[in-house]
């Protein structure tokens, strides 16, 4: 079944991508071989993450439209914080892209983060993996707005935009360690609001201070994308850099290690339930004497 599977994914037959995505999210049997049937891809793998509220779905959506009109083939991938009760995707932003939903170039699926940390679901890597498989041109992964703590995107693509708004206070100096120093590209969105020169001009700065890790030449570009100011000069940079990506660069090594970090630690946790976690901490917290939680995971460390 799971040749089958594979092959009708590189036809381009969506439902059957559909269902592979849903068999990783449920580790169903034979996923793992499925994966393992995978060549090595040069799909480029475009994040976009940042500060809550940035218009990041909205900024995709625009950018879909320019890969449309050169007749492309987007994957996009929807990182959405989950219910911590049903632990389902929340899909509130996903309004935004629902145009392109019934548009047989474009497939949208959404995966709920489900309690993991950093922006992205646990299952991201295998899930980008076999969106690999399909014949699509350009792969978009969207974070779920958590702020600075999303750097986990810049292990798994090959290309990060960092979307930032104005009139979030002037708090860049304090996320260079986090949500800065990831960025391939910075966009300025909403810049028709008051403060978006200003928030320029001291991207500008920290640039040019040449903080650690922190590329001089990355490109500050304004957008709003609500009207699509700035948003082709922002998809001609992206092409341009996904044009002239060298797979052999240190990063990308980077970039697979990361990958393969995420995957062996994945495997070592799976016989942790969060579920059963949550009935023994019920049940030790109701027999009135108190819940030490280093007690309580003490004879689950390695020691």
């Amino acid at each position: 079944m799971q040749n089958i599977l594979f092959h009708k994914i590189q036809e381009g037959d969506i439902r059957s991508l559909a269902r592979a995505i849903s068999f990783i999210e449920n580790e169903s049997v034979g996923y793992i071989k499925l994966l393992g049937q995978a060549k090595p891809s040069f799909i480029p793998v475009i994040g976009v993450t940042g500060v809550a509220g940035a218009g990041k779905s909205s900024l995709i959506d625009a950018l879909i439209n320019n890969w449309i009109t050169l007749n492309k083939k987007i994957g996009v991938l929807c990182i959405d914080p989950s219910s911590p009760f049903t632990r389902g995707a929340l899909l509130g932003d996903r309004i935004r892209m629902t145009r392109w939903y019934n548009h047989p170039n474009v497939f949208i699926r959404s995966l709920a983060t489900r309690g993991s940390l950093g922006g992205l679901s646990a299952k991201t890597i295998e899930v980008i993996d076999v969106m690999k498989l399909a014949p699509f041109d350009v792969i978009i992964v969207e974070t779920v707005g958590a702020g600075q703590n999303e750097v986990e995107i810049a292990g798994l693509a090959d290309i990060t935009v960092v979307v930032l708004i104005p009139g979030t206070g002037d708090d860049i100096q304090d996320m260079k360690a986090g949500l800065l120093e990831i960025a391939d590209i910075f966009v300025v969105n909403k810049s028709d609001k008051p403060g978006a020169d200003l928030l320029v001009k001291n991207l500008h700065t920290m640039l040019l201070t040449g903080a650690k890790n922190i590329t001089p030449e990355i490109p500050i570009i304004k957008t709003v994308s609500n009207n699509g100011t700035g948003v082709t000069e922002l998809f001609n940079v992206i092409e341009k850099f996904a044009a002239n990506k060298n797979t052999s660069s240190d990063k990308k090594y980077w970039l697979l290690a990361e990958k393969a970090f995420h995957l062996i630690q994945l495997n070592r946790m799976k016989d942790v339930n969060l579920q059963e976690l949550y009935l023994q901490i019920k049940k030790k917290s109701e027999e009135g004497n108190g819940l030490n939680l280093y007690q309580f995971v003490q004879p689950m460390l390695k020691q």
